[in-house]
């Protein structure tokens, strides 16, 4: 292997998602890295990287190498940037598989927070850390939770912008409407903008409608060199430019919390790497763990001006026929809860034609981005179908 190779997207490997009981995220893992060398047409012992990214309860980790018995690999670690952790594994394979330190790179996320029996919103209620002194002040005023949190975000928003809960709801309207015609999304029955409204409340002004599914199941990805996948069973997902973007905000005066994220930095090196404008974008793959965090992403990434995000996803402009076809599996509002891997997998799905019903007839350049811990990390990616020209 020399370096200077081009990586590429070649497999990838879904699970069942929603509420499957008595598989732990290992046994999703497994799953999920089998079916992308499957997908692939490349055996487990081809495989010579693994990332994982251990979900927030660190639930898999590097003995998953063992676990899917592969043996002397060259490149193995664990990948912890929340809900930015795809993309980020994407771009660090792809820098691996360049070097020649790796051929070829599984890359995976698995989670089983639903337990039979006990309620979907008590998933995650064992994993909240210990807080005490200074730090335990915010919880105290009542953030306890990643909900509470968006809400001071989404919040913030409003009264600086207008922001309209209606515009929120029609955020999760389109993501319902794609994912009618998406065989794998847990949630497919119609929803209208008065069902959003009378949704319960979550955290004022996030609503039921507006917050993200919880699912159990397991996304993974194979990557490797144009030239070797070139022979392989699936076309290849090129990867024309990528980005990071960790804002850092400070709890004071002056701090941009709720107006600007990661994704303004991190979108802008993206399509700079890619060489393409924001209007080139054909199709977008956002990461919607609140109807919020898809409209103030757009805006950061420059499909609208700052601030006008709300008329812009009450256009319809992301539902099917839209101008600005965004989320097309549904996303984690209403198709599964993986991560990062959420709005990735539907990209590689849309960038190979294998949407369906629900796949956009001009897909030649996808966006895709991953949000982590409370719009602290930022990932970006731009996926084609076509290799990009020198």
């Amino acid at each position: 292997m020399s370096g200077g190779r081009t990586a590429v997207i070649a497999g990838l490997g879904l699970t069942e998602f929603g509420k499957i009981y008595g598989r732990t995220p290992a046994d999703f893992a497994i799953e999920a890295v089998a079916r992308a060398a499957e997908d692939a047409g490349l055996a487990l012992g081809d495989i010579d990287g693994l990332l994982v990214n251990p979900g927030v309860g660190n639930d898999i980790d590097l003995r998953l190498q063992s676990s899917l018995g592969m043996r002397d690999t060259r490149l193995l670690a664990t990948i912890q940037g929340f809900g930015s952790s795809a993309g980020q594994m994407v771009q660090y394979a792809s820098m691996a598989i360049a070097s020649g330190m790796a051929d070829v790179v599984a890359c995976v996320y698995a989670d089983a927070p639903l337990k039979e029996g006990k309620r979907t919103g008590a998933s995650y209620s064992g994993q909240k850390r210990a807080m005490r002194g200074v730090g335990a002040l915010p919880a105290a005023a009542g953030l306890k939770a990643a909900p509470e949190r968006y809400a001071v975000a989404a919040r913030r928003h409003m009264e600086t912008y207008g922001t309209t809960s209606e515009q929120f709801g029609a955020v999760a309207v389109a993501a319902r409407q794609w994912a009618a015609m998406n065989p794998r999304a847990q949630r497919r029955e119609p929803i209208t903008l008065a069902d959003h409204q009378e949704s319960r409340m979550i955290a004022d002004p996030l609503r039921l409608l507006d917050c993200c599914l919880v699912s159990n199941g397991g996304v993974a990805i194979i990557l490797t060199g144009a030239d070797r996948a070139a022979g392989l069973r699936r076309p290849p997902v090129h990867i024309w430019g990528w980005g990071q973007a960790h804002p850092g905000y400070a709890d004071r005066r002056g701090s941009e919390f709720g107006l600007v994220t990661g994704a303004a930095r991190s979108g802008a090196d993206a399509l700079q790497m890619a060489g393409v404008g924001v209007d080139d974008i054909d199709v977008r793959e956002i990461y919607d763990c609140f109807t919020y965090t898809t409209l103030v992403t757009l805006e950061d990434y420059g499909f609208c001006a700052k601030g006008e995000g709300g008329p812009f996803v009450e256009s319809g402009a992301l539902a099917p026929g839209g101008s600005h076809p965004t989320n097309t599996g549904g996303g984690e509002l209403s198709s599964y809860y993986m991560w990062g891997m959420t709005p990735l997998s539907e990209a590689i799905i849309q960038a190979r034609g294998d949407g369906g019903e629900r796949q956009v007839p001009k897909h030649d350049l996808i966006m895709v981005s991953g949000n982590g811990g409370v719009l602290d990390f930022h990932s970006t990616l731009i996926l084609s179908p076509h290799p990009r020209s020198a």
